[in-house]
């Protein structure tokens, strides 16, 4: 069949209740991320461009290319980055990075870390770790003897990508503080381009990988400082939840300071976590 009639058949296709039941199951067993009957319409939409990709005619085709046929060996990175979601923002709930340079930083410093080590652990196309950074930037300019990492992990290759490149539009970084725009923000310098691009010194503190929060372990070395988890528990059940946040406190240094979304929550789980402000919790 030729792309332009695989194009004028799409349009119409849908994906039946068994090939549905087929993903959902798979997209929740690899990844954790829900997906209810209320979300057909969504992933259709967005599995479209993968039937283009893969030129298959119809949703049954791409489907019994996933499971009969071994299509899910080299296709799962693409299934997942389509139906994963990636809103971020610069300085997005900006208390958490006021409390992390009044109190957390301060805190860690007076117990004893001399190199910081933190990790962005759904950092969608690089915002968040590129803000730790600048605050852990200014931090330790100030402070002899300091040093700083930053880890930042998601299971989305595409904007895995777009966060090392660095370039987002010019709007995008508008709630970065001017001083920090200055110092870490280059804009083009061709007439009439809107975007702009984190400076090599900031992005030379962050380093990225792909990592599944659904693995059993998380392979980020020696216990981390400050674990940033925000805005990625409200797609997993109850149970999940348990499991991811689990992990991540093996991966927190004791003292060390969790961050989760301000529309996410811990009651009801057994953690090692005390509350210390607003979705900011201490590893005891």
């Amino acid at each position: 069949m030729s792309m332009a009639a695989v194009e004028a058949q799409l349009p119409g296709d849908r994906i039946s209740k068994r090939n549905f039941d087929k993903l959902a199951r798979f997209i929740y067993d690899y990844s954790g991320i829900k997906m209810p009957p209320t979300k057909l319409t969504m992933l259709e939409g967005r599995l479209r461009r993968r039937l283009r990709a893969t030129h298959h005619s119809s949703f049954d085709d791409y489907c019994d290319f996933l499971f009969d046929h071994g299509g899910l060996e080299q296709e799962t990175v693409y299934l997942i980055d389509v139906v994963t979601t990636n809103k971020t923002d610069f300085f997005r709930e900006a208390k958490h990075f006021e409390y992390m340079q009044l109190t957390a930083l301060p805190a860690l410093v007076a117990g004893g870390a001399r190199k910081i080590r933190t990790w962005s652990s759904a950092c969608s196309t690089g915002a968040e770790p590129y803000t730790m950074a600048m605050v852990l930037s200014e931090f330790v300019e100030e402070r002899a003897g300091l040093s700083y990492s930053v880890l930042a992990t998601d299971l989305s290759t595409d904007v895995l990508q777009t966060a090392r490149r660095g370039i987002y539009p010019q709007d995008l970084v508008q709630p970065v503080p001017h001083d920090l725009q200055r110092k870490y923000v280059m804009t083009a310098k061709q007439p009439g381009r809107r975007d702009v691009r984190i400076a090599p010194s900031l992005r030379s503190k962050v380093g990225f990988a792909r990592m599944n929060l659904m693995d059993d372990k998380y392979p980020v070395g020696e216990p981390m400082q400050i674990i940033f988890c925000r805005n990625v528990l409200i797609y997993f059940d109850k149970p999940t939840q348990q499991g991811v946040l689990s992990r991540l406190c093996d991966c927190l240094a004791d003292g060390g300071y969790m961050f989760i979304g301000h529309s996410e929550s811990i009651t009801g789980f057994d953690l090692p976590l005390k509350q210390v402000s607003n979705t900011v919790f201490q590893k005891t």
